[in-house]
């Protein structure tokens, strides 16, 4: 199956959707659901796995632990993206992204069988449980690098000129649709387990006992178990296909480049374009798609303290009512192309993050947006004695007394200001007039109760905070609200996001277009977008100033806008197929 060579060319008219360019974005768009699924189920579960394979350690740690192996899933997504675009230019895109889709399931289902730490220590090897799950998390990261390019690129050698942003759409649209689709299937088998069986009481790494759910024990495997259907349908699918006509036409005539590598960044006519992608494409693009996807759950969870249920929840339901903006948005970009729109996306956002997050604090938890703005807390310090507390992977240790200060603040979401003392004069925070020495052995349990008796709310006793008992229970004026605010960032998310890939695939000729277009994109998203949360959390602890994080997004966003405009071609009139 394929499409004609010829509907593809400059001035052709735009046809309708042939059965088989269908085909072409089912096979493609389905099987990156799938991927996508896979891979943010480890993020989603990241807390079970930690006690599952690194039991032996402490909560803290094992958390850490478990943190690091979701990090090396992001770390190698770019080198991902170097063999599998190599093999993508070399040997064809249909059997290289049948090759990724096959590494990601079979990882991911293994994840569901291997065997916990505690079970393989009865043997004398339980580190092999951790050690194997690390190497099926990279290898999950290595997949996804090499799968996006090839069904990016599969899709755009199908569609017809002029069509192009929207073919691709369909893509773009997967990411948002994988994490939907495991945070549905996480919650609905959580429910289910739970209530149909008994829990369990596990003794921890310090002799302590704790009470766990049967989801917590066993449960948590299903989703992984779950994806062998998923990929068995993809695989089907994709076995019918046939190779894109573009990268056909170039086996018949010879032209397939022996060394795409070399050729794509070791030329710099073709290595600039591939820079130019990343700052004037990809590098905004990316930060928008994790604010407005991940960073967004992390500030209404960790900045907010939302329970992780309800945050779910309204996010789910954003993430639903906006999933059409990238067709939407893809389709715009043929008619007034890629730059408009990305770059329009990039620019929204950044002008509009500050005030957006502002209501969603106002209207998610007000008495925490209340007491930002009433209760005076000042952190007298000697401002040299304070770290960034950068900590992407969680191993980092920030003891001084300035940096544990400022770390209780930011995790309690408390707006402070820091007052600079002369070196060598004690760490102290004052909460409305009163000063707590960090020195003292109470000084943690002392702040926490004067931040509470001055305005703050409690973590756990917060009547007018966000609450959803169900996934349906919505219809509120107050949920209602902040879903809106959630889908208004979200449509940046589309924005921008709608049409990249049409966009990256245009910019590269096709000998080397797999290669090319893949590392950019994941640089872009795996180290730009997946470095977000912990720089931005580091921005706030800095500060104190629980909006100051959006300051990393807008930056580079508005980079991207200056970048693009100014060196990034049009491209949505070329003639790919050369």
């Amino acid at each position: 199956m394929s499409v004609s060579v010829a509907a593809q060319q400059p001035g052709s008219s735009v046809k309708a959707m042939s059965a088989g360019e269908k085909k072409v974005i089912l096979a493609s768009s389905l099987g990156t659901v799938f991927e996508w699924y896979d891979f943010f189920l480890y993020g989603s579960l990241a807390t079970i796995i930690g006690a599952q394979f690194f039991s032996a350690y402490p909560e803290a740690t094992r958390n850490i632990f478990a943190l690091l192996a979701f990090a090396a899933g992001f770390i190698v997504r770019p080198f991902g993206a170097l063999v599998f675009g190599r093999l993508g230019d070399m040997i064809g895109r249909k059997h290289t992204f049948l090759i990724t889709i096959l590494i990601m399931g079979i990882s991911t289902f293994c994840v569901g069988l291997l065997p916990s730490y505690a079970t393989l220590s009865g043997y004398g090897i339980g580190w092999v449980a951790p050690v194997t799950l690390l190497v099926l998390r990279m290898l999950q990261g290595l997949a996804l690098g090499g799968e996006y390019g090839g069904a990016a690129v599969y899709v755009a050698e199908h569609a017809p000129h002029g069509r192009r942003g929207f073919y691709t759409s369909f893509i773009q649209a997967t990411a948002t649709l994988g994490l939907l689709l495991s945070l549905i299937i996480i919650l609905s088998t959580q429910g289910y387990v739970n209530n149909a069986y008994p829990g369990a009481t596990v003794t921890q790494a310090d002799g302590t006992t704790t009470a766990v759910t049967a989801f917590q024990v066993w449960g948590w495997r299903i989703p992984f178990l779950v994806s062998i259907v998923l990929l068995g349908i993809s695989v089907w699918i994709r076995l019918q296909m046939s190779e894109s006509p573009a990268f056909q036409k170039m086996k018949d005539e010879g032209t397939r480049s022996k060394a795409p590598l070399s050729e794509a960044f070791g030329q710099w006519r073709n290595a600039k374009w591939a820079l130019l992608a990343l700052f004037g494409l990809t590098a905004g693009q990316a930060v928008v798609w994790y604010t407005g996807q991940f960073y967004a759950l992390f500030f209404l969870q960790s900045i907010l303290k939302i329970d992780q249920f309800t945050a779910n929840v309204m996010v789910a339901w954003s993430l639903i009512a906006v999933t059409g903006g990238f067709l939407f948005f893809g389709a715009l970009s043929d008619r007034i192309g890629r730059k408009p729109v990305i770059l329009g996306g990039c620019l929204l956002a950044a002008l509009s993050y500050f005030p957006l997050f502002e209501q969603l604090t106002a209207h998610a938890n007000p008495a925490l947006h209340q007491a930002q703005s009433t209760v005076p807390v000042i952190v007298k310090t000697h401002p040299p004695e304070c770290s960034f507390q950068f900590n992407p992977v969680g191993t980092a240790k920030f003891t001084r007394e300035c940096d544990v200060a400022k770390a209780l603040l930011a995790r309690s979401a408390v707006s402070y200001r820091t007052e600079s003392q002369p070196a060598g004069t004690p760490t102290v925070v004052n909460v409305s007039g009163k000063d707590f020495a960090v020195a003292d052995p109470n000084f943690a349990k002392a702040v926490s109760a004067a931040l509470t008796a001055a305005g703050y709310p409690s973590a756990t006793a917060n009547p007018t905070a966000i609450r959803a008992e169900s996934p349906i229970d919505i219809f509120s004026r107050q949920k209602l609200t902040v879903i809106a605010i959630l889908f208004v960032i979200a449509i940046f998310v589309t924005m921008a996001y709608g049409p990249i890939a049409a966009a990256l695939v245009e910019l590269f000729p096709t000998r080397i277009r797999y290669t090319s277009m893949s590392l950019p994109y994941h640089i872009g998203n795996g180290w730009f977008g997946g470095l977000l949360p912990a720089t931005a959390f580091a921005m706030v602890a800095q500060t104190g100033d629980i909006y100051y994080g959006l300051w990393y997004p807008i930056v580079i966003a508005l980079i991207t806008v200056v970048i693009g405009l100014l060196f990034v071609p049009e491209t949505k009139d070329r003639d790919i197929l050369t």
